[in-house]
């Protein structure tokens, strides 16, 4: 079943599937009408060939029916149709348990197919889809779950190796008294990157936090974009000298935008961090900002090893990471790109991602006032 098929309103099942009981039980009750009427006509005409007498014992009766045609085919056609009423309600009792039945099986056997009388149709076509949907949602919230075991398992790891760093090269400060000050400031220097890499997977745990126990609300503001993201974008010069990355901007001027300017900042900071995680050595990251007619367009894209379309679909799920080997340089919880998302379309925009030809490309198109 397509997913962007437009789901029916109740009003709307009501009004089909009673139109195809109420023609059936017309078309039914017709010609129920149609076979009396004709079968009394041709009795009559077969019967008035004999003479019959009083002294049959079918008499009586003929004569009544003789005598009153009309009250007798009516009293027919009554009989009949209190007949055909209770079959057509028993048959819409039989689908109502039908129904029943097939949405019992929607989470009892979900890897069945439903099927239901031709009358029926599109409350089968919508029970299908609900059951697809269901389906999905059970092997997404699996694999969700499953990213978000790894995630801890991952983090927990992380945690450690920068934390026994840290206690290594203390204790080595602390035991070693005749170090050299050259010795010494390197030892320190090594702990407080550690300790700096251990400040971050901490924060990162506050994010899985804050993301799964929070809704996040807007507050907004009218933003100098052009400003913020030229803004952020040098507060970055210092981490892309140490990779050899350089910029090539083309940020236009004078762009206004309403929205929350604390989270647009997360979003473009996730977006040129990422950028730099995974970008080729002394190569340039391209970022733009563009005001169109209807809407602001803001793109990142870097050279890097060209992402597979399969990561490419999950790529703003939750906890999911590109980085399989959980390189600590790289990695994070998995969260950033999600964020980005969630962030983008409560503002009422989209983000999407191309990966080809050893390039990536995120793009943020957000909406004019």
């Amino acid at each position: 079943m397509s997913e962007n098929k437009t789901r029916r309103e109740p009003e709307q099942y009501q009004s089909r599937i009673s139109q195809k009981l109420l023609k059936r039980f017309g078309l039914i009750l017709m010609a129920y009408i149609i076979i009396v009427f004709f079968i009394l006509l041709f009795g009559k005409m077969i019967l008035s060939r004999k003479i019959w007498y009083k002294t049959d014992s079918v008499y009586p009766l003929l004569h009544y029916i003789d005598e009153n045609t009309i009250t007798t085919v009516v009293i027919f056609w009554l009989m009949g149709g209190v007949i055909l009423s209770c079959f057509c309600i028993f048959q819409v009792l039989g689908y109502l348990d039908k129904v029943l039945y097939a949405s019992g099986k929607i989470t009892r056997e979900p890897e069945r197919v439903i099927l239901l009388p031709d009358v029926l149709k599109e409350v089968q076509d919508d029970m299908n889809a609900i059951r697809e949907q269901n389906n999905r949602n059970i092997q997404l919230a699996k694999e969700a779950e499953q990213r978000k075991n790894d995630l801890i398992v991952y983090l927990a790891h992380d945690l450690k190796t920068p934390l026994t760093s840290v206690i290594g090269y203390l204790a080595l400060l602390e035991e070693e008294e005749e170090l050299s000050d050259k010795l010494r400031a390197k030892y320190t220097g090594i702990a407080l990157s550690k300790a700096e890499r251990l400040e971050e997977l901490i924060n990162e745990f506050f994010d899985i936090t804050r993301f799964n126990l929070t809704t996040m609300t807007l507050d907004k503001e009218t933003i100098h974009l052009s400003r913020m993201i030229e803004q952020i974008a040098s507060e970055f010069i210092p981490i892309m000298d140490e990779k050899e990355l350089t910029w090539d901007i083309h940020v236009e001027k004078n762009i206004f935008f309403l929205g929350d300017a604390d989270k647009l900042e997360r979003v473009a900071d996730n977006l040129i961090r990422n950028a730099i995680n995974y970008s080729y050595p002394k190569t340039a990251i391209y970022l733009s900002l563009i005001q169109k007619e209807k809407e602001i367009s803001f793109i990142v894209s870097n050279k890097g090893k060209t992402i597979a379309k399969e990561k490419l679909d999950h790529i703003f799920e939750q906890f999911y990471r590109l980085d399989s080997s959980r390189a600590t340089n790289t990695g994070g919880a998995g969260l950033g790109l999600a964020i980005a998302k969630e962030i983008v379309e409560l503002h009422q925009g989209i983000i999407t991602v191309e990966s080809k030809n050893e390039s990536i490309t995120f793009q943020v198109t957000l909406p004019k006032d």
